[in-house]
């Protein structure tokens, strides 16, 4: 059966795998569409496990929300920064948030395993893999994860184009503008500073012991000759100002005038002019490729070797 240009552009929109793919799909099942878009789809996964070994820590962090009391957010990686910028990619990336924030799934497994949201007919994992075909780099839905917030608002705010995403929940009465505002500006600080704890209420006492003992280490190998009482102040100076580090709330606020206003302080603040208490009940911060081992590349190097070769 002879392969037209039209039968090419329709099977290229309905999957959007590149031209020449597609002119071999149809001419391999003889010009069966279904036939078609089943072959580049097993021709993708093929691709794709070819991929899978290649590091992607490049990517983007997205969210999405549906109204003011559910959000996801989703980290999806590629193995470079120009596909992270990438329209299709982006575009990709937006729809797996929206994926999350519709999402029942309890971990990664479940999310892959959904049907995807887009086109029933495949799953998520389904679509990576096909994405995977298209873009020609490996991808990876690295986390995902949704928040609910009753009896308050969630917010969020992305940095860097992508580079750092941030949920933030608070508990109160009033949603408003100035609320919403406030919130936006902890979420940048969050984004900013990269806080553990909401406050150090919520930090354990394991994580106290740890910290106690790294910094008793350090302190005896910093006062040799120091009595023992006096190094065990030194210890309980330096964890406080460390918890203030770690817990959002205790942190200065990074657009205090003064410099010196805590984010509870700014807080209260707010409160004080809204009417309402705002209660900081969590948040999440995603960072593009955080503990992931990046490539190095040597493009010089790589041009020789091939050249050696």
């Amino acid at each position: 059966m002879a392969i037209t240009a039209s039968m090419v552009k329709e099977l290229r929109e309905m999957t959007g795998a590149g031209m020449m793919d597609c002119k071999k799909a149809l001419t391999e099942t003889n010009g069966d569409m279904d036939a078609a878009v089943e072959f580049l789809r097993k021709n993708g996964q093929a691709k794709a496990e070819k991929k899978a070994g290649r590091i992607a820590a490049e990517g983007l962090v997205r969210v999405a929300m549906d109204g003011d009391n559910t959000a996801a957010i989703v980290e999806v990686n590629s193995e470079t920064d120009f596909v992270a910028k990438n329209d299709t990619f982006q575009e990709y990336v937006e729809a797996v948030a929206a994926q999350a924030v519709a999402s029942d799934a309890a971990d990664m497994d479940a999310f892959m395993a959904e049907a995807w949201n887009a086109d029933s007919s495949k799953t998520v994992k389904d679509a990576l893999v096909e994405k995977i075909a298209v873009i020609g780099e490996n991808l990876n839905i690295r986390r995902f994860q949704k928040e609910t917030q009753e009896n308050g608002c969630i917010v969020s705010y992305i940095h860097g184009g992508g580079r750092i995403g941030v949920l933030v929940k608070a508990e109160t009465a009033v949603v408003n503008d100035a609320v919403k505002e406030a919130l936006t500006n902890v979420a940048m600080q969050v984004a900013a500073l990269a806080p553990k704890y909401v406050s150090s209420e919520d930090v354990s006492e394991e994580y106290k012991e740890h910290e106690k003992a790294i910094l008793l280490a350090q302190a005896k190998n910093e006062n040799p000759d120091k009595p023992e009482n006096i190094i065990e102040k030194m210890i309980i100076g330096r964890l406080n100002k460390e918890l203030k580090e770690v817990c959002l709330m205790e942190q200065a606020y990074v657009k205090a005038e003064d410099g010196k206003q805590t984010v509870a302080k700014y807080l209260q603040q707010v409160s004080k002019e809204v009417g309402a208490d705002i209660k900081i009940t969590g948040f999440v911060r995603f960072e593009t490729g955080e503990g992931l081992e990046k490539k190095s590349e040597d493009f010089a190097a790589e041009v020789a070797a091939q050249m050696n070769a």
